[in-house]
């Protein structure tokens, strides 16, 4: 024993981490009740001093990272009560307590106080010097001192049958629960050491009724006895299973199956189908043939020293976790498996010594230390040590199976020693929450949360990003980029938050954080500073990295590397510690904006499905009932959430995406500056001075004109474009840029709405290459052929009439434009030209006089009455071009007398009535087609073309004479187009009748060939007529065609004649074809 040990009385409501004040010699030591008490123990009291030396393992109330239970005492046995506590039994507001004499006692559980709320030390030392009398925690409403002659071992209930199952002197005995008198003993359980019970609701198969199934696993040596109760009947069969060696402990893993600790390994028992299976674990739990797989090559450490010292062999102990797993745990080795018996491949828990007890109260691991009077909680998926609480002499752990949820599982859970029983209240899950992130425990925060259910907090999601983003930003301060940038793309984190990370040279000189903002970073830092240093953390002047592993909970659990960790301190104790970390550069900046560059690319992505490309927002956002989940998405994106208004969160989602974009083009141009220009060629919202300082500096012109091309800056474009296609004097040049092929480009991009933009700047393209420039406006493309037309074609009137008439021809004839002033301007365009006479050359001027002439015929949309006073009347260049307008105005005498008198060209003059009679022959609507005219004396129609030609041959006006010859021809060739009365009227009499010789055959041969003609037809259409009424009664003979009409008569006994109405009976028939 310690000497000049000081002995202090505590009373109940005491917290039993109160320390005790030890003096020994000079020195004044502190230790926890509960601690050894022989010299050995004085080790572990200089441990703690130099925690910092210590294992992640070892950790006391001081430096715990969660306060998630507190121990209440609340059934202390009195000094004279010579009794001991031997098990309990907590349900509903009842204790059951059995004492090792037999006796029974009942309590009341009273909730005098929140269980959910940290004690506050003040208040109960003012309510101890207080008069008024407290609550008491518990209150005995009876013992039964005859429950049993011997210790109770172990209770039980089936509530459903309203009964009490106990273990005494190892019998199984069933008691009333209401008055706890003996009802029956199972003495089949003779021998027992062990049971338990489950109880769980069932449907029929059969009939889907659900029942209430309870089930009674009893323990007696290797044999398993089985009882069941249904709806509270019990039933009167038993099962029973032999098992290979025998059975230590019963823990149920389903409602039908149960996990076995043997003596020297686990099985997994199916009660309905009786089949085994053998849990194959490390270690002690119960390996195959020749495995070594314990946490210490083999057996564990503990066992080595119970088995060498003749001590007792730790108990195989097992427990429900989560939803279909479960935790082995014998001597030190530890086993995850699911409800299969199946390993999860999960690692070992690192406990030094092996558990009295292992339990699970939701969402915590719970393991009693009774050798050394603490239960440690720890995080069953990190397997963290949370929290160690010191019991001095517990020895078992009683934990309420659930009844609701897994969400109520071992909801006030009890600890037990001989003499005491502690509650242990829980705080709340938000402020267990909160102490981990005020610890900086991140990570154990994260699996916290993820394994509470929604209910329970206030604002999981929100919570649980929140600490995500904060665990991204530790991992970046530690120089891991990637880790840390998909959180933050995981978590959807706000754009500034994460940009504000990096350097102006990425991050541009953001404005000051938001109050919030200023806040929660304050108070981070505040809370930074107060942390309680870990006994299993390094020490203060460790330095920045070993302070950051911390934070993400990141802890040493060996000896080696806590002693790396403080070597490592020790060197750089002279370093005084800073707060702020270095500004990034070199390759560390390169890294971290290779990493930046995938997180802003989606939340540009995520920006889209609420911010269209011209700033306003997308149909989700400004239908008057918008989708709620698409606006908290949306708000999400933003550091400060807007109010509510449809305006205000598009202010801010667009100054995000500007953000977004110009930190995106600035983080392209820091590594990869070739990726900024498909940058440009998409819809952004860079900021456009950034964006045109870095790209002068560094001399990217063709990437600031698709910048300014996306941005719609196209005046700037231009500009630059125009300074750059001339090549001024002191400027560098981008090969590029240089002549009007880029301007060219550029402006046939441009919409019809930006026509004064294109006009002004189309201007020295068509200076410098007017072929080049005319494709601006003659481009085959919608913005050229949208253009609009009048403004373009005044524009090139002034600039070159041959530029307006190359853009009016394209309009015109490749574009089908009806449009009269149009037709109009480019007749006095060719008027114009012919007038003026500037040709290069004799060949031009030809040329320019076809496209007028073919144009004048052609085009029907210009005003022939305009274009006739245009043209001169006496220039004999002007002559032919005066006949088509003639012609356009239906006076085809006067055209016939410029050809036949002025330019007399016979053969233009044919030509021309050629054309003017093919006009009337198809625009007439009585002509039949394949039909010839023979013009013989048809009097009343109007007179042919050629007539007049005739007659101004035959009959000239003066003082121009006869012309014989073409005359002649006209008589040959076209005679029989025109009427023969009015024809021989004009031939002369003096012309011989030899000369008429070509007329009078071309007459007999047209008359000939009419009738000819005529017979033909005729035969032709006998024919037809022929071979469709025999297809019409006969048939087409094509199979499923037209079978023609019936030939055939179907005569019977009741068939009369259609003419007398006899019947035909033998008689001779005559079927008439009707």
């Amino acid at each position: 024993m310690v000497p000049n040990k000081a002995v202090v009385s505590l009373e109940p409501e005491q917290e039993l981490n109160v320390k005790v004040s030890i003096w020994q010699g000079n020195k004044n030591k502190i230790i926890e009740a509960g601690a050894y008490e022989d010299p050995e123990n004085h080790n572990r009291i200089e441990d703690r001093e130099q925690s910092s030396n210590r294992p992640n393992g070892f950790h006391d109330d001081r430096a715990a990272m969660l306060s998630a239970f507190t121990a209440r005492p609340i059934v202390e046995l009195k000094s004279r009560d010579k009794s001991k506590i031997e098990s309990i039994l907590a349900y509903g507001d009842r204790l059951l307590v059995g004492l090792s004499h037999g006796s029974l006692r009942v309590y009341r559980i009273n909730e005098p106080i929140d269980e959910t709320q940290a004690p506050d030390p003040q208040a109960a030392e003012d309510q101890r010097s207080s008069s008024t009398p407290r609550q008491n925690a518990v209150d005995l409403m009876r013992e039964e001192e005859k429950f049993s002659k011997h210790k109770v071992e172990q209770l039980a209930i089936v509530k459903e049958a309203n009964l009490l199952l106990s273990l005494s002197n190892g019998l199984v005995s069933i008691h009333d629960l209401q008055t706890y008198q003996l009802e029956e003993t199972l003495l089949k359980t003779k021998g027992a050491t062990d049971f338990a019970v489950t109880s769980n609701i069932v449907r029929d198969p059969s009939t889907g009724v659900p029942s209430i199934v309870s089930r009674l696993a009893v323990a007696v040596k290797r044999r398993l006895i089985l009882w069941s109760w249904h709806d509270s009947e019990l039933s009167a069969e038993t099962a029973e299973h032999t098992l290979v060696t025998g059975i230590k402990t019963l823990t149920w893993a389903t409602g039908t199956k149960l996990i076995a600790g043997l003596t020297s390994s686990y099985v997994l028992l199916d009660v309905e189908t009786s089949a085994v299976t053998d849990i194959v674990g490390p270690g002690s739990i119960g390996g195959a043939p020749g495995q070594d797989g314990g946490r210490f090559g083999g057996v564990g450490v503990s066992t080595i020293s119970y088995m060498g010292l003749g001590g007792v062999v730790p108990k195989p102990l097992a427990t429900q976790l989560g939803e279909g797993e479960l935790l082995l745990a014998k001597d030190i080795n530890t086993l995850f498996i699911d409800v299969q018996g199946q390993s999860l491949g999960r690692r070992q828990i690192p406990w030094a010594v092996a558990p009295e007890a292992i339990g699970y109260s939701y969402p915590y691991l719970l393991a009693l230390q009774a050798t050394r009077g603490t239960l440690e909680v720890r995080n069953p998926e990190t397997l963290t040590l949370l929290q160690t609480i010191s019991l001095q002499n517990a020895s078992q752990l009683h934990i309420s199976q659930p009844n609701i949820s897994l969400a109520h599982a071992g909801k006030g859970f009890l600890v037990l020693s001989e003499r005491c029983i502690w509650r242990m209240a829980a705080l709340d899950y938000d402020s267990q929450i909160d102490a981990l992130v005020e610890r900086s425990r991140l990570d154990e925060a994260i699996s916290l949360l993820g394994m509470l259910e929604d209910a329970l907090l206030k604002d999981k999601e929100g919570r649980l990003r929140e600490i995500k983003m904060l665990k991204a930003q530790t991992l970046f301060d530690l120089r891991r980029y990637r880790e840390s940038l998909d959180i933050f793309t995981e978590v959807s984190a706000p754009p500034e938050r994460v940009i504000r990370l990096f350097p102006p040279i990425i991050a541009g000189y953001l404005p000051a954080h938001s109050d919030a903002l200023q806040d929660t970073q304050e108070s981070k830092e505040s809370s930074a500073d107060q942390v309680i240093p870990d006994p299993g953390s390094p020490s203060k002047g460790q330095g920045e990295i070993g302070s950051r592993d911390a934070a993400l909970g990141h802890t040493s659990t060996d000896d080696s590397k806590a002693e790396k960790v403080h070597t490592t301190s020790s060197s750089s104790d002279q370093a005084k510690p800073t707060h702020k970390d270095p500004l990034l550069e070199g390759r560390d900046l390169k890294a971290a904006t290779a990493e930046l560059r995938p997180f802003l690319v989606s939340a540009r992505t995520r920006m889209q499905k609420y911010l269209n490309a011209d700033g306003t927002l997308t149909d989700s956002q400004t239908s008057k009932v918008p989708d709620v989940s698409n606006v908290q998405e949306a708000q999400e994106l933003l550091l400060a959430h807007a109010p509510g208004s449809a305006e205000e969160r598009r202010q801010q989602l667009v100054e995000t995406a500007r953000l977004v974009d110009t930190t995106l083009f600035r983080a392209y141009m820091y590594a990869s500056p070739s990726l900024a220009g498909p940058l440009f060629r998409l819809d952004n919202f860079c900021d456009p001075d950034v964006v045109k300082e870095k790209l002068i500096e560094t001399g990217r012109y063709n990437d600031l004109v698709d910048f300014y091309h996306g941005k719609k800056l196209h005046e700037q474009a231009l500009e630059l474009l125009l300074r750059f296609g001339k090549k001024e004097q002191g400027d560098e040049v981008a090969s590029q840029l240089a002549g009007p092929q880029r301007t060219v480009m550029y402006l046939q991009s441009l919409p019809a709405e930006l026509i004064e933009l294109i006009l002004r700047f189309a201007d020295w393209p068509l200076d410098v290459d007017p072929d080049l420039g005319m494709e601006i406006f003659l481009a085959d493309s919608e913005n050229a052929e949208t253009l609009p037309r009048q403004k373009v074609l005044d524009f090139l009137s002034r600039k070159n009439k041959t530029l307006a008439e190359r853009y009016l021809k394209h309009i015109i004839e490749e574009l089908n434009d009806t449009t009269p002033r149009f037709h109009q301007k480019l007749v006095e365009i060719y008027v114009q030209g012919l007038k003026e006479g500037v040709f290069a050359d004799e060949s031009a001027r030809r040329r320019w006089e076809d496209h007028t002439l073919s144009f004048l015929r052609s085009s029907h949309q210009y005003q022939p009455y305009r274009a006739l006073q245009m043209l001169p009347g006496n220039n004999p260049r002007f002559y032919e071009a005066r006949a088509l307008v003639l012609n356009k105005m239906g006076q085809h005498r006067q055209a016939l007398e410029i050809y036949v008198f002025k330019i007399q060209n016979p053969d233009k003059a044919e030509e021309y009535c050629n054309q003017v009679q093919l006009a009337e022959s198809s625009s007439s609507t009585f002509a039949i087609p394949g039909k010839r005219s023979l013009a013989t004396d048809i009097e009343n129609k109007t007179t042919p073309i050629y007539h007049s030609l005739l007659s101004l041959y035959l009959s000239p006006p003066p003082p121009h004479k006869p012309q014989w010859g073409p005359a002649l021809q006209i008589l040959a060739k076209h005679g029989a187009r025109m009427p023969a009365s009015s024809t021989l009227e004009l031939i002369p009499e003096v012309l011989p009748i030899k000369d008429l010789e070509s007329y009078f055959r071309g007459r007999i041969r047209s008359a000939n060939t009419m009738v000819n003609e005529s017979r033909v037809t005729s035969a032709l259409r006998s024919s037809l007529v022929f071979s469709e009424e025999s297809k019409l009664r006969l048939g087409d003979g094509v199979p499923g065609g037209n079978g023609g009409r019936n030939r055939h008569a179907l005569i019977t006994e009741d068939r009369v004649c259609g003419v007398c109405y006899k019947r035909f009976g033998g008689s001779a028939i005559k079927v008439l074809p009707k």
